[in-house]
């Protein structure tokens, strides 16, 4: 018989991996602590550990993914391509970017999220700010608000593409590549 304790490795991303994929196949009223202990072999109070509690657990993954889509959008500053990026990470995200925003779910005033959300904001500000105005012939003077109708767009974009709202419309075409034309449709400068 081995005396040694159990030790798990990293547990801490062993249950945000399984609750990302409890997220994805159920949503998140599908997660449970005590499930995702089973899942990752280990007592039903070691979650609590990492987490706190189901709603700390939600806050984490949302933080996570506000992270990640910083480092996405970082990338480019043009406002397309940002926008192409943004739908991107929500197909691959799909559980991080239904869990961020869905403020009831979270804790809003955790640092770890407060600052992640920061730095997503920031490069999301940072596309829209740089992109020339998006109004044919305008002066500029509408680029702010139609520069946060195309931010508008992904996201409802994204949206209706988790929700498998789009598929009929869509068939085989690259969602991204979609979504690309889109903005030169509404917007011909942007």
């Amino acid at each position: 018989m081995n005396d040694r304790p159990y030790h798990h490795g990293d547990l801490r991303r062993a249950i945000l991996t399984a609750a990302l994929d409890v997220i994805a196949t159920d949503g998140p009223t599908g997660l449970s602590l005590r499930d995702l202990a089973r899942r990752a072999g280990v007592s039903h109070a070691a979650p609590a550990h990492h987490f706190r509690d189901r709603t700390g657990l939600l806050t984490a993954i949302a933080a996570e993914g506000h992270g990640l889509l910083a480092a996405v959008l970082a990338e480019t500053t043009d406002l397309r391509e940002a926008g192409a990026r943004y739908v991107r990470f929500a197909r691959e995200h799909p559980a991080h970017f239904q869990v961020m925003f869905s403020p009831e779910l979270l804790r809003a005033d955790d640092l770890e999220l407060t600052t992640a959300r920061a730095l997503s904001a920031a490069a999301l500000t940072d596309a829209i700010a740089t992109a020339p105005a998006p109004v044919p012939g305008g002066d500029g003077s509408d680029a702010r608000s139609a520069r946060i109708a195309v931010w508008s767009l992904a996201h409802g974009f994204a949206t209706l593409l988790l929700g498998h709202n789009l598929d009929g419309l869509l068939g085989d075409e690259d969602p991204e590549e979609v979504f690309r034309a889109l903005p030169m449709t509404l917007f011909p400068a942007a």
